[in-house]
């Protein structure tokens, strides 16, 4: 028993529940898990967010420990986990690709390559659209030629709208090529730096980072404050930039925007290509939605699937977890999916939203506070450079937060028509794809919002 590890139990486990569940609610839930450790009465397993935890606790977990019993021979308890930077997974195999005599040994086949890369985030399945296809193009580009053009490559977005996915593809059309890749985390690295320092390491360290031709590291904002992380990191960043290495960064904000950053690492930064991602659109949205119905096999009725799209729009894993969560209902409880069903399935998920909708009184302050100009010329007739920009500011954070129609964004704005909200939307859209100071200055009035 002591010699058998968690992800072969749990290897061995989904292979029988393979036939006991059903495809939706296998795909869905169960496909993703991952064994992460295990002792004499516990099984610990990972999944990737906390509602398949609740799934599986409280749907399948008779089923779940019975099969495990059968594959161990042993009773264990098995207790679900929120596993998403946890260990590396375990690639399930079906029956129909491994025999049983064999799934112990197709059990130690990673879902993760050697250097870290999840083999779900590729270019082929990255869905493309006015939102993100800058970062798109420019990631593509890295990985035809990396350390040759946009280096370093810097992608910068809120969570859950790709960025990551990006860098995992640029890895692995790198990784394709032979070249070296590592790709980590910003705390990652931090932490093993520290650890290096105390086993009296730091050589073993540099090497491991600074002999690669591909450096990815998500979230660098984490080494922002940290001193010796920072000092470690622009000298790594100084000996790959000057080889012709690659690296390519992802943060929650512009370098600019890092104001605890060193200088000298923020101005490496912003000497490469910086590009952002956006909140999807309602035509990205809906196409993110049909290529995951594609890749699971399934239908939705279109109805159904734009009204979706229309209120879930934050981020692409809240989108992708309520298609989920309609999904595993309908098939649950046999029900056919409606509007009406999915209204009542993800009532939760709406309320959330309108609760966390900012006022539309405080994002009209806080703009006039950032712009040092006053309410009332904020609603008001002045159309200097200064306030007309305040003003488009305004209407385009007002659509972003609070999600009101361009008529009543012109009402509150002075009496304004629809034509000029919309014409300043665009204004401040078109503004942010050439413009970096703009862009800071929406993210930093976003954050005060935010607080």
């Amino acid at each position: 028993m002591n010699q058998q590890t968690a992800q072969t139990i749990w290897q061995s486990t989904l292979v029988a529940l393979h036939g006991k569940v059903q495809r939706p609610s296998f795909d869905t839930w169960l496909r993703d898990t991952t064994g992460l450790s295990v002792d004499d009465s516990t099984l610990y397993v990972g999944a990737p967010n906390a509602f398949a935890v609740e799934w599986l606790e409280k749907r399948i977990y008779g089923v779940i420990e019975e099969t495990v019993e059968a594959s161990t021979g042993k009773a264990l308890e098995i207790r679900f986990q929120v596993a998403q930077n946890g260990p590396l997974a375990i690639a399930f195999q079906s029956p129909a690709q491994v025999s049983p005599t064999h799934a112990v040994a197709s059990s130690l086949l990673p879902t993760h390559d050697g250097v870290g890369l999840n083999p779900r985030f590729n270019f082929e399945n990255f869905v493309v659209g006015k939102s993100n296809e800058l970062a798109q193009a420019a990631a593509r580009a890295v990985a035809r030629e990396p350390g040759r053009t946009f280096n370093p490559l810097v992608i910068y977005s809120g969570v859950g709208l790709g960025k990551t996915h990006l860098v995992h593809a640029i890895g692995h059309v790198a990784t394709a090529c032979g070249m070296n890749v590592l790709y980590g985390t910003a705390e990652r690295f931090t932490n093993e730096f520290i650890q290096s320092i105390q086993r009296g390491q730091t050589e073993d360290f540099r090497q491991k980072y600074r002999q690669v031709d591909v450096l990815l590291i998500d979230d660098i904002q984490f080494i922002a404050g940290k001193g010796q992380s920072q000092e470690a990191f622009f000298h790594t960043f100084n000996e790959l930039h000057t080889a012709n290495r690659q690296i390519v960064l992802t943060s929650d904000r512009p370098p600019k925007a890092l104001t605890l950053m060193d200088d000298r690492l923020r101005s490496r930064f912003e000497g490469g290509l910086l590009v952002d991602i956006k909140t999807p659109e309602l035509e990205t949205r809906m196409a993110i939605l049909n290529s995951k119905l594609e890749a699971l096999g399934t239908y939705m009725p279109p109805d159904v699937l734009e009204f979706i799209a229309r209120r879930v729009y934050k981020n692409v894993r809240e989108l992708e977890g309520s298609l989920n969560r309609v999904l595993a209902y309908a098939d649950l409880m046999s029900r056919p999916i409606t509007a009406e069903m999915a209204s009542q399935v993800l009532a939760d998920i709406l309320l959330e939203t309108r609760r966390h909708a900012v006022p539309t009184e405080q994002v009209m302050t806080t703009v006039a506070a950032f712009y040092n100009i006053d309410l009332e010329t904020l609603t008001g007739r002045r159309r200097d450079k200064h306030t007309a920009m305040a003003r488009q500011v305004a209407m385009y954070l007002l659509k972003e937060a609070s999600q009101r129609s361009f008529s009543e964004i012109g009402r509150l704005l002075g009496g304004r028509d629809h034509t000029t909200v919309i014409h300043g939307c665009s204004k401040v859209v078109q503004g942010m794809e050439g413009d970096s100071q703009l862009r800071a200055d929406i993210l930093a009035i976003q954050e005060r919002l935010q607080q």
